[in-house]
């Protein structure tokens, strides 16, 4: 955001100045009586004390009131002297010099009150103090109104860097679970070609091995531009992996030398399930079937996505060696903040019956349909 310009500091006492000077001569000029230089000098005083408003806000308006009591107890002719007075104490109350202000006017008044004891005063001197009252609800006004702006610009801002912070967040999880993803699959299908390079020589496989690698080298690539395209702010940040995108995830991982039995979600979805939905259930397929083939050391997995106007639900159970006791990885953490975001749950469970003795993972997610759209 670009900060305001604030005027030159001279402009307004200028205008102040020549307001004061004019008005009051033309109103002296009608009542006969002279303005004489002592009356020009305190005229030309309250406007040059309002060069300290920035500064000095509090001071500034006592100054300027006591320069306007001067002229009226000096006797100089009536006019419009008081104004760089009232602006002085709008300025000084909403500055947060409020005492100042308030003791200014409190003094001024005082002040006012004792020259209304002289004859021909009293009304014109009740009028200034009724208009200081009103002159200082003014300000207290604009500055309630201020206070209220800069509550909401703060507000904004918070709301702003929040959002920000949340698209990092996104924006990191996505980069992961591409890399992740991708680098594994890689990682496996290269393994598979060097292992029938060095024994077998079986060619027709080793081109199937590197033909997998090739598509799912240009489907990472794809999906990191399409992330980093977000970070140069070149597209908006809408998630691009849909459910019907899952049968060709399925399909690279089968390349893995892994089974995979796969039972598709009834499409198109329901209708609370939007694009941020179907991009959470992609990922954590993904992710899942990353963590598969990284680390399970499984040979079949089966992977369901149910959905129905009260819930989502994604299951992938392998039969792999199960997961050990450390801490959980990126992956997970990132599934679980994903699912949380749209007040999911995400259960890992070790322990099913898996093959060769090993016991298995299950992993369930869960995600509710929003309240007032369950079936």
């Amino acid at each position: 955001m670009f900060n305001r310009r604030r005027p030159p500091l001279g402009i307004l006492p200028m205008v102040m100045a020549v307001v004061q000077l004019v008005g009051t001569h033309i109103a002296a000029w009608r009542q006969g009586a002279p303005l004489t230089w002592g009356a020009v000098l305190l005229l030309l005083a309250g406007p040059a004390l309002l060069l300290l408003r920035r500064r000095r806000p509090g001071p500034m308006a006592a100054g300027i009131g006591l320069v306007t009591v001067g002229y009226v107890a000096a006797g100089f002719p009536w006019g419009p002297f008081p104004l760089s007075f009232a602006v002085g104490l709008v300025l000084a109350v909403l500055a947060g010099a409020r005492w100042w202000a308030w003791g200014s006017a409190a003094a001024a008044g005082i002040a006012f009150l004792l020259l209304a004891l002289q004859p021909g005063e009293s009304t014109r001197v009740f009028f200034v103090l009724v208009w200081l009252v009103v002159v200082l609800l003014a300000g207290e006004l604009g500055r309630s109104a201020k206070t209220r702006r800069d509550e909401f610009r703060r507000a904004a801002s918070e709301r702003a860097k929040h959002q920000r912070d949340e698209e990092r967040l996104v924006l990191a999880r996505d980069i992961h679970d591409v890399v992740a993803h991708s680098l594994s699959m890689i990682n496996v299908q290269a393994s598979v070609a060097l292992h029938l390079a060095k024994k077998d020589g079986d060619t027709s496989g080793m081109l199937e091995a590197l033909e997998n690698i090739k598509s799912g080298s240009k489907e990472a690539l794809s999906e990191v531009r399409g992330v980093l395209a977000v970070l140069r702010q070149d597209a908006p940040r809408v998630p691009s992996q849909r459910l019907e995108q899952l049968d060709e995830l399925v399909e690279r991982v089968r390349g893995a030398n892994l089974s995979i039995s796969f039972t598709p979600p009834v499409l198109p979805p329901p209708e609370w399930v939007d694009e941020r939905v179907e991009n959470i259930l992609y990922r954590v397929v993904q992710e899942s079937l990353t963590n598969v083939v990284r680390h399970a050391m499984a040979s079949h997995v089966a992977v369901a996505v149910e959905l129905d106007d009260g819930h989502a639900a994604v299951t992938v159970t392998d039969d792999g060696i199960g997961m050990g006791a450390g801490d959980e990885g990126n992956g997970i953490g990132g599934m679980r903040e994903r699912l949380g975001s749209h007040g999911g749950t995400l259960t890992i469970t070790t322990g099913m019956p898996g093959g060769a003795g090993r016991p298995g993972t299950r992993i369930e997610a869960w995600i509710p349909a929003p309240k007032g759209q369950h079936a």
